[in-house]
């Protein structure tokens, strides 16, 4: 940035500090940042139509048995934008998201604003099975990042910029505000208080709007309710619950064996050939698996199943029911494993979309099974599609609320509202109790660094240990003598513990005060005892490329020490004490709560 322009920030920020409330100025940016994040919901969509509209013009004439070619020539092209342009991997978008909420406070470089409005549609545009909503969020949250560090924002507010980010993505995609809200608080654990609900309103508001100047009043998905809640359906809808909350655990697992699978291949290139195969196998067998699969939905909602399917070779016997609902029941299964081969294999995109796809593809088995097995029973097919999405919803991402709002808000009714709750509730609880963590968090939990909506969990993740870690204690190696001990160490040091390191400074005990409190003052050991014979071994440590203040808490809690070592690229480091990191966690928690 050029001094004139740093002159011209500082004036205004200044003027801001005088005239415009620290409460108002949030206010202000969350509109920014919604208005930001339909430009760019709508900028993603329209790129890929694009490239889609161009591989199927007269111009190129690519047919759809030709389509197993477009998945490798898209990973290709992400390949080298990626490796040569932006010289960075491409990361899950919410997953990476949320490692920089806990570790970063919401820091995220500039790049993350723009990588993803390339890579994404060429991923999708060339026939990836992925979404946009996740890049979209991506790009977004990157952007409300760069505006909160411009406008010296701190960084509470900067995590909460980044919801109204993640709400605006939701907002412009669906048109629907409230699951965008509530898409926030559930995947983000952002605290739903007046503070930060009128922000993430403002922001929702502010993208639709813009999503509408653009786009018209062209929705995702156009459906009216006509079949209302019939009591005696019930049953169905908990079978429904049932097979949703299957699904859902039977996507995450496949999203994992998956993702292992290709981190076993050395090379880009390598995982790039394999999924890029793959994927070209899957869509000549089974063309809605090309691309977001938004228009199957929509057809499905329709009752248009054929349509839906397209060309198959399965074609001369799409009279027979059975062979319709065992084609839908494929893409069920091979959805998520379409999905995720092209996230293992380079591509650029989201899991939410897919997961709605897929959902609506079990939700319309069920149905169809329901309808045809001649028990005397007849359900909405549209219905038990859009109650399909919202279980899949549930079960994938743990964001049951999400789900019933984002489904209620596209048939602009609440006439489901009760199916809504209970397919979802079932999908969710079933769901959980199996898998803990999504396919969103399941990394960070692992590591520890995962926020949540427990406050004492979230404030310890928080926390950044380097604050607490004392480096002013004296060191000593074992060959030392005791006299050496009390003069250059005890005598010139506070501190009532001595590290014991080797010539390459890797820690090997410690030498207490109190240890050699009685033979101190002794002369006749000052030359023949040496501090390896003074020395307690190291059991418990802290390792500060791994550990964090949740796990550090944990480990004075179980040793009742109140001084454990930090151990750093496996040297020593420092120490830090039990009453430090409570006085520090006291602090970050009242600035978190204020």
């Amino acid at each position: 940035m050029s001094i004139k322009k740093k002159t011209r920030l500082h004036k205004f920020l200044i003027w801001r500090y005088r005239h415009i409330s620290n409460k108002n100025f949030i206010l202000i940016l969350s509109i920014l940042i919604g208005f930001l994040s339909g430009l760019v919901s709508v900028l993603l969509k329209n790129c890929t139509h694009i490239i889609q509209s161009a591989l199927k013009s007269d111009i190129i004439s690519i047919q759809t048995s030709f389509y197993f070619i477009l998945p490798i020539i898209g990973l290709l092209l992400v390949h080298f934008i990626s490796k040569y342009i932006f010289k960075r991997e491409v990361e899950h978008a919410i997953s990476s998201i949320l490692s920089s909420l806990s570790r970063k406070n919401g820091l995220i470089k500039q790049v993350k604003i723009y990588f993803p409005l390339i890579t994404a549609p060429i991923t999708v545009g060339f026939g990836g099975s992925v979404g946009l909503l996740g890049p979209a969020v991506a790009s977004g949250a990157a952007l409300s990042s760069s505006i909160s560090t411009l406008f010296h924002v701190n960084s509470k507010n900067r995590v909460l910029f980044i919801g109204c980010a993640a709400a605006g993505a939701i907002a412009a995609v669906f048109k629907s505000p409230l699951a965008g809200l509530v898409f926030a608080v559930e995947v983000f654990s952002l605290d739903l208080t007046l503070a930060s609900l009128l922000p993430l309103l403002l922001a929702s508001v502010s993208s639709i709007i813009t999503s509408y100047f653009f786009l018209g009043d062209e929705v995702l998905f156009r459906f009216e309710v006509i079949e209302k809640f019939d009591i005696m359906d019930t049953p169905f809808y908990i079978i429904l619950g049932i097979a949703t909350a299957i699904a859902s655990i039977y996507f995450t697992k496949m999203y994992f064996i998956i993702q292992r699978f290709f981190n076993r291949f050395s090379t880009a290139l390598q995982k790039l050939v394999i999924g890029g195969i793959a994927i070209g196998i899957m869509l000549y067998f089974i063309p809605p698996l090309y691309g977001e699969g938004l228009g199957f939905i929509n057809n499905l909602l329709r009752g248009d199943h054929l349509t839906a399917l397209g060309k198959t070779p399965f074609d001369e016997h799409i009279n027979n029911i059975w062979i319709v609902i065992a084609l839908i029941a494929g893409i069920t299964v091979f959805k998520a494993i379409a999905m995720t081969t092209t996230l293992a294999a380079g591509g650029n995109g989201g899991i939410f979309i897919p997961t709605m796809v897929m959902g609506s593809a079990l939700g319309t088995v069920v149905s169809k099974i329901i309808n045809n097995l001649g028990i005397g029973f007849q359900v909405s097919e549209a219905n038990f599609t859009l109650l399909g999405m919202a279980g899949l919803i549930a079960g994938v991402l743990h964001a049951p609320l999400t789900s019933i709002f984002l489904i209620a808000e596209i048939t602009t009714s609440y006439e489901l509202f009760v199916p809504l709750m209970i397919t979802t509730a079932i999908s969710f609880i079933i769901s959980k109790n199996k898998i803990e963590h999504t396919i969103y968090t399941q990394e960070l939990a692992e590591k520890g660094h995962l926020l949540t909506h427990d406050k004492d969990q979230t404030v310890l993740t928080l926390m950044n240990l380097e604050g607490c870690i004392e480096t002013n204690f004296i060191t000593v190696q074992p060959d030392h003598t005791l006299k050496h001990l009390l003069s250059e160490a005890v005598a010139k040091s506070n501190r009532n513990i001595f590290p014991v390191i080797d010539s390459s400074n890797v820690l090997i005990g410690i030498v207490s005060l109190n240890t050699i409190r009685e033979i101190m003052f002794d002369n006749s050991l000052y030359h023949t005892t040496t501090v390896d014979m003074l020395m307690t071994p190291v059991i418990t440590y802290i390792d500060y490329e791994q550990d964090n203040a949740n796990s550090a808490m944990r480990k004075f809690q179980d040793t009742g020490a109140w001084n454990l070592p930090v151990i750093k690229n496996e040297k020593y480091y420092g120490f830090i004490s039990k009453s430090k990191l409570l006085t520090a966690y006291r602090r970050k928690l009242i600035n978190f709560t204020r």
